[in-house]
């Protein structure tokens, strides 16, 4: 599997395999065991998607980061990944931990419908 680089390569993918549902199933279930009060109807677009998740990260980092590194546990982002964020600009590592979180979650959608 070749991991999408960027969020609308990530959403293409999932439209063709006809996976972004499950892809919001994985978000929601995920956000469940990490305690956050966050669910995701499944007709969410995906820039609202991005952007509710977005803002959500960026509270979680300004104000209640244990949350936020649990979150990160829960969906098992890499540290790695994480780690070579610049972590300067609170906006952007918001925007660049979205991403690193829904491209975790699109992997295993995948990687459960290759399983089927």
């Amino acid at each position: 599997m070749t991991l999408p680089i960027n969020f609308e390569e990530l959403i293409t993918e999932a439209n063709a395999l006809k996976l972004y549902k499950e892809l919001i199933i994985q978000l929601n279930k995920d956000l469940l065991f990490a305690n956050l009060d966050l669910e995701f109807d499944e007709e969410t677009q995906p820039l609202s998607l991005k952007l509710v998740l977005q803002e959500t990260v960026f509270n979680l980092i300004q104000h209640k980061f244990s949350d936020y590194l649990n979150l990160l546990y829960q969906v098992d982002v890499s540290e790695q990944k994480i780690k070579s964020l610049g972590g300067e600009d609170v906006v952007k590592l918001s925007e660049d931990v979205t991403f690193l979180i829904l491209q975790r979650e699109w992997q295993k959608v995948w990687f459960k419908n290759q399983n089927l």
